[in-house]
This record gives structure tokens, sequence and C-alpha cells, in this order.
């Protein structure tokens, strides 16, 4: 197994950890959960340059790695539908892995035809974005964590006070996760769209025989 695929297995075995650490809570704990996630991004990021670098472009890496992202990025959405302060909603998630399971499923009636369905710009794209709101979100939580356990407030005391910075940030954070969201699923929908018109031959007569 060459080094490209020990990295993404690594993504995938990372997926849990980072899990535990999230259920865990507290300052700390998120603290190393983002640890985690960040070391988890950086090894997706590698394993393709890697790979293409040594010529070492596997079957098997060409399967693993999209699943992978798919584990990494699902698993921190769907944990954080049950953390109620981010307002993150369960739909939002829904199209978010529904896109996944499609594409998917695209990709298997391509490998059936041995055709190779590469990701497109827009795919990248909507992985990258999807990775940079799960950042942001543990960030808020990290610094909703260190308010209360080291200075004892949360936003809503936050809002009390008269500087309006306080205020602002109070309102940032409340909102933030469910906006940043919200652009990773219209994106999430537009790369999946994409991606089906592209690829729709596929579902032809020509195809199908």
């Amino acid at each position: 197994m060459n080094l490209a695929n020990k990295l993404t297995i690594a993504r995938i075995c990372m997926v849990p950890v980072f899990i535990l650490f999230m259920e865990l809570g507290g300052f700390y704990n998120n603290v190393l959960a983002l640890a985690v996630f960040c070391a988890a991004s950086i090894t997706d990021m590698l394993d393709g340059q890697i790979a293409r670098r040594n010529k070492a472009v596997t079957s098997l890496g060409i399967f693993l790695d999209p699943i992978a992202d798919k584990l990494l990025v699902c698993a921190a959405f769907i944990y954080f539908v049950n953390i109620p302060i981010l307002g993150i909603a369960a739909w939002m998630v829904i199209i978010i892995i529904g896109r996944e399971f499609i594409i998917t499923g695209l990709r298997s009636i391509a490998a059936v035809r041995n055709v190779m369905l590469p990701a497109d710009k827009s795919g990248k794209f909507k992985t990258v974005l999807q990775m940079i709101v799960i950042i942001v979100t543990i960030v808020i939580l990290i610094v909703r964590e260190a308010l209360f356990e080291f200075a004892g407030l949360t936003l809503a005391a936050l809002r009390l006070y008269d500087f309006g910075s306080y205020a602002a940030l109070a309102l940032i954070m409340e909102k933030m996760p469910f906006w940043i969201t919200l652009a990773a699923v219209i994106l999430t929908i537009y790369s999946g769209i994409n991606y089906i018109l592209k690829y729709r031959k596929l579902f032809s007569e020509k195809w199908i025989k």
C-alpha cells in the first residue's frame, strides 16, 4: 500500500476520534476535535498530490478518497444537528448527505459501464467550503466554551452588555453557523445538479445497452 492510500485510510480512522472529542465536549476537547479535523483535512489535500507526483494513483485510492471525504464531512454535519445552539437544521444536512448518495450512485452506474467520473471544480469547491464551514463552526463552539469556562459568560449575557461590539459578537456567533451552512447547502445543490447534467448521458439508452 502506497503512502497516499495510507493517508486516506488514516483520514477514515480520524472520523471516530473526531466524533469522540466532540461528544466529550468542553473547551479542551473541542480544541482537540478541531485539531483532528484540520489534520484530516490536510491529509485530503496531501494524498492526491502525493499520488499524482509519485505516479501512484491506484483503484483503491480512487475508491477510498471520496468515501473518506464523505465520512468526515457528513459525520461532522450530522453531529452539529444535535447541538441546538448552532441552529443548523436537519434538512440542511439531509440535502448535503442526499447529494453524496446521488453522486455515489451515479459513480456506481459509471463504474458498471467502465467509465471513470473525475471530480469537477464545483465538487472540489463544495468540499472545500463544507470543510471551512465545519472548521468555523467548531471555532465558534470553542469560543462559546471559553467564554463560559473562563469568564462565566454565555451569549445571552453578552447581549446584555452596553457595548455594541459584544452584542454584535453574540449575534454573529449565534447566526453564523446557520448562514454559512446554508451557503454550503446552496453550493452542494449546484454541484450536484452540475454533475448530473454533465454526465446525463449515463442514463441514455445508448449507455444502458
